[in-house]
């Protein structure tokens, strides 16, 4: 594996830890702008919608330009964002800093798995992947606690500018040039469509993510509200979270490469359990960091699950596009995910969160057991065959 596929993950890190980054203060740009914390939450589903409309219609736009061209352009506005994010005198302008930037975000994730993939296989992707990973581990707890320490919110902002351009400088130095492959938009990946499995793992991907972020994206609120905890504990909360995510991120490569369909299921059984174990023992300070602990090393499991049933038998002809429907696939569950968990956090409070989590979750792993596997190979442009878009069980 080549070297700077690390500036890649790098990267993955800056981006991802800009989107998710303001999970940690929700609250307190909740108060700050005198909103009620789903309204708040619109900033994480607003930054995923975005994504998700804007994934498959900016990659085909962008096809015939150079890659590392296009990854550097991202970061660079992630930069300049994170910027007038810090500087937004009130919720309108953070939101419009917060949605301008999330209409190329989709560009880097497309462009570097394909680029990973086609350069080191399923080890550099788990790398490029790893960068998410380490995003949850530290980029939200760094950028939580960059909040607190400094007494106000507008230093979670400048932190995730400051990664930003780091990244940005990574790959500008150590990154090759990487020009656009020849036909670039004019390529038709009409066949990959005709599959009805891919649409299926699809609405999986969907529901898997809403499953996730309905509580996730408001766990900061649980354990301020619930579990009674300050920005700095709930900063190291966080970290915890993280890190274990890293372990169950391992984990969960494991179990997939030996049986993806068993692994999942099981993913989806080990989530609901855990939310449970919030619901009941959230109020309860020792029990619920044991709760977090489990629930982090669960949790990046449902970044991996979707990817490797998708991409598994996609040729590499065709990666940088069912990239672009898998990333809308993941904001659309993101953006739902947080919009669904607000629903019940108005209605209910955000002690109830987690019911609708553990329903999404129910409802995906009833899916699991559905198969529209197609006997036959599927026709692909200039007479490639390839398999099924479906894992063997």
């Amino acid at each position: 594996m080549k070297t700077w596929i690390y500036a890649l993950a790098f990267g993955a890190f800056g981006i991802i830890t800009t989107e998710f980054g303001v999970i940690g203060i929700l609250p307190v740009l909740a108060n700050e702008f005198n909103v009620s914390v789903d309204t708040a939450g619109w900033l994480l589903s607003a930054f995923a919608l975005t994504v998700a409309v804007s994934s498959p219609f900016i990659t085909a736009f962008t096809a015939r330009i150079n890659r590392k061209l296009l990854m550097c352009l991202v970061l660079g506005v992630f930069v300049l964002s994170n910027l007038l994010s810090a500087f937004s005198p009130n919720f309108t302008m953070l939101m419009i800093a917060r949605v301008l930037p999330a209409f190329l975000h989709p560009l880097f994730w497309n462009i570097s798995l394909a680029i990973a993939f086609k350069e080191g296989g399923a080890k550099a992707v788990s790398t490029v992947m790893t960068g998410l990973s380490i995003a949850t581990v530290l980029g939200v707890p760094i950028t939580t606690y960059a909040a607190d320490f400094f007494g106000n919110w507008q230093a979670s902002f400048f932190l995730s500018s400051a990664i930003s351009l780091i990244a940005f400088l990574g790959l500008f130095f150590f990154v090759p040039s990487l020009p656009a492959e020849k036909g670039g938009a004019s390529q038709n990946h009409s066949y990959v469509l005709k599959n009805p499995q891919l649409w299926l793992n699809l609405v999986s991907t969907i529901l898997t993510l809403a499953a996730m972020f309905s509580s996730y994206g408001y766990l900061a609120a649980f354990l301020e509200n619930i579990t009674r905890m300050n920005g700095a504990q709930i900063s190291i909360m966080l970290l915890l979270f993280g890190g274990m995510g890293i372990l169950g991120n391992w984990i969960a490569g494991i179990a997939l490469s030996r049986n993806v369909m068993l692994s999942s299921r099981f993913f989806f059984v080990l989530l609901i359990g855990v939310q449970l174990l919030a619901y009941f023992f959230g109020a309860i300070f020792v029990p619920m960091i044991i709760v977090l602990s489990l629930w982090g090393l669960i949790h990046t499991g449902g970044f991996l699950v979707p990817n490797i049933r998708t991409t598994g038998s996609v040729p590499h002809s065709a990666l940088e596009f069912v990239n672009s429907l898998l990333t809308s696939s993941y904001n659309i569950g993101i953006s739902l995910g947080a919009t669904l968990g607000g629903f019940v956090i108005a209605r209910y409070g955000v002690h109830h969160v987690v019911w609708m989590s553990i329903a999404l979750l129910a409802v995906t792993w009833a899916i699991s057991f559905v198969s529209l596997e197609k006997k036959e190979p599927v026709e692909a442009t200039a007479g490639e065959k390839i398999e099924p878009l479906v894992m063997a069980e």
